[in-house]
Formats: structure tokens, C-alpha cells, sequence
């Protein structure tokens, strides 16, 4: 018991930290890095959609890169006035890019888990599936540019103005923020506590009285519409959008992010995705077609030697008030 209050206090102080340390990263590196790690906050938003269905639920996704593509492209034709009625404003793109993302979420729930029962292994499967086809299809989209892709994506601005690096950084910041708390909010309600006993015993719930292919859809739906949110923000940063970002490499990179960092904890996936970003950044710079293999190797090592992933103990929340012991 006393561990348990010491590791929560633990986790409070190293999270508060941890947003400290990334506002001040604002102040103390230059403006391309600034560039950089607010792409990165991206991929932690990415990271942390995954971390509620897979840490909480127990949802092996391998298509996750789906509704990320699918933001990033959905943001980019809405921008780029490719649609007629949507405008080039960019709310406009992101409610389409969000939009787009949910529903695409909901469908592919609605034919696997909710409609046929899959899970496990076989929903596994069935995604890795999905995100192959996806990917092929758009590269044969001459709409969508197809192997090129779609450039000239409209990016943030203020006044006219193209928004700069570091208030960017701080806008993007403020969304992870934003999405930090939503997602921690959920898991600690009553239903994360039911997407807890899903993953731990789906038949045992349902035997309950719970419907627990409802409750995994809304998950499922809630980490989609996180993934279409991030790939419109990246797509916004990065000003260019292709078929990669919907197939099967960048749905096993999100994957490694967040098995690296803590799967369970929200803000260890988002934290995982930074480092391991940064890391896939730095060592091809420096070892080429290897850092693949050296990626490889840590996510192995981590895996096997780490249950919690490198962050999930250190940002480890206490238990909510209805769950301690007294």
C-alpha cells in the first residue's frame, strides 16, 4: 500500500515535470528543431489515441495509420478546395480531417468487432489487411495524386501570416495538452475501469451484462477520430501528404512508440513517441539503412525487459479516489 501512494506521487511529479520540461523546450532550442519536435507532438497525439485501445482495451491495431492518412488527406483536399462546398479554411479542414477519420473508425468497427466478433489475434490481422489495401488504393488515386502525393497543403495561419516555429510549437503543445487530459480523463472513468476488465477478460464482462463490442467501438471510434486529428496537424506542419502515411510501415512505427514508452499510461505512449522519433531521426543521419535493425533491436529488448515500457511505471497516475483501498 505504501509503495502503490509512493509510486502515484511518483508518477504526479514526474508527469508535472514533464509538461514543465516540454515548455521550456519552447524557449531553449532553435526554431528548426522547434519545427521538428512539434511534428513529434503529432505522433505523441498518434501515440496516445493507440494507447487507449490497446493499453486500455486490449485492441491490437495494426491499421491505426488509416485514420491518421486519412486526416492528413482529408485536411489537405478541404484546404486545397478539391471538394466542392468545403472552402479552404483551415477549421474547416480539420472538422473534415476529424470528421473523415471517425467515420472511416466507426465502419471498420462496425465490420469486424462489432459486427463479426473478431478480436485478438484475428482483428490484428484483419487491419494489417486494411492498411495495405488503403495504401495501394491511393496510390492508384489519380485524385489523390497517387505516388506523389498531394502538395501545397494550406499551413496555420494568423492574420495572413504563416504562423512561426515556436508559436507553433506552443499551439501544438497546447492540442497534446488538451489530449493528455481527455484521454487520462477517460481512463480513469468508470468506463476505463470496463475497457480495463475488457482487456483483461472479454467473456467475464460480457457475462456481466456489459456490451462489450458497444464499448469497444466507442473506444475504437474515440482513438480514429485522435488519429485523423494528428494527421491533419501534421499534414498542416509538414505541407505535403503521400500514401505512407496510411499504410502498414507507419502503423507498425506507432506501434513501437508506444510498446516502448508504456503502452497503459498515456502520457509514457506520447513521451515514446518523442524519444523513439527522435531516435529514427538521429540514427539515419548517422548509420543509414541500419537504424531500422537498431530500432528493431530496442523494441525487442524493451518488450522482453520491460512490461511497462521505459516511462508507463515513472508516469504511473495513483488510482482514482472510488479505486483506492481505504
Amino acid at each position: 500500500m505504501i509503495g502503490a501512494k509512493r509510486e502515484g506521487r511518483t508518477g504526479l511529479i514526474a508527469t508535472g515535470l514533464c509538461w514543465i520540461i516540454l515548455c521550456g523546450v519552447g524557449v531553449l532550442v532553435d526554431d528548426w528543431l522547434l519545427a521538428q519536435v512539434a511534428i513529434y507532438l503529432c505522433y505523441g497525439i498518434f501515440a496516445m489515441g493507440l494507447s487507449l485501445i490497446w493499453g486500455q482495451a486490449g485492441i491490437l491495431s495494426f491499421g491505426q495509420a488509416i485514420f491518421f492518412g486519412a486526416g492528413a488527406y482529408g485536411f489537405a483536399v478541404a484546404t486545397l478546395d478539391m471538394l466542392p462546398g468545403t472552402g479552404t479554411g483551415i477549421l474547416t479542414g480539420l472538422v473534415f480531417a476529424v470528421g473523415l477519420a471517425t467515420v472511416l473508425a466507426w465502419a471498420l468497427a462496425w465490420l469486424t468487432f462489432a459486427g463479426r466478433g473478431l478480436s485478438g489475434a484475428h482483428f490484428a490481422i484483419v487491419t494489417l489487411c486494411a492498411a495495405a489495401v488503403v495504401e495501394i488504393a491511393v496510390t492508384r488515386s489519380g485524385f489523390l495524386g497517387g505516388y506523389n502525393g498531394l502538395f501545397g497543403v494550406a499551413p496555420f495561419t494568423w492574420g495572413g501570416e504563416m504562423i512561426a516555429e515556436r508559436p507553433m510549437y506552443y499551439i501544438m503543445l497546447g492540442v497534446a495538452f488538451a489530449v493528455f487530459l481527455g484521454v487520462t480523463a477517460i481512463v480513469r472513468s468508470p468506463y476505463g475501469t470496463v475497457l480495463e476488465a475488457i482487456r483483461d477478460d472479454e467473456n467475464r464482462v460480457a457475462h456481466l451484462g456489459y456490451e462489450t463490442r458497444r464499448l469497444k467501438t466507442v473506444a475504437f471510434v474515440i482513438a480514429g477520430a485522435l488519429s485523423g486529428l494528428s494527421g491533419a496537424l501534421f499534414a498542416a506542419q509538414f505541407g505535403f501528404v503521400s500514401p505512407s502515411l496510411l499504410g502498414f510501415a507507419l502503423s507498425t512505427q506507432v506501434l513501437i512508440w508506444v510498446a516502448v514508452g508504456g503502452r497503459a499510461v498515456p502520457l509514457a505512449a506520447m513521451v515514446g513517441a518523442l524519444v523513439v522519433s527522435g531516435a529514427e531521426n538521429t540514427l539515419s543521419n548517422t548509420l543509414g539503412d541500419l537504424w531500422l535493425l537498431v530500432i528493431g533491436v530496442i523494441f525487442v529488448v524493451v518488450v522482453i525487459a520491460a512490461k511497462n515500457g521505459l516511462f508507463g511505471t515513472l508516469f504511473r497516475l495513483p488510482p482514482p479516489k472510488r479505486l483506492r483501498k481505504t
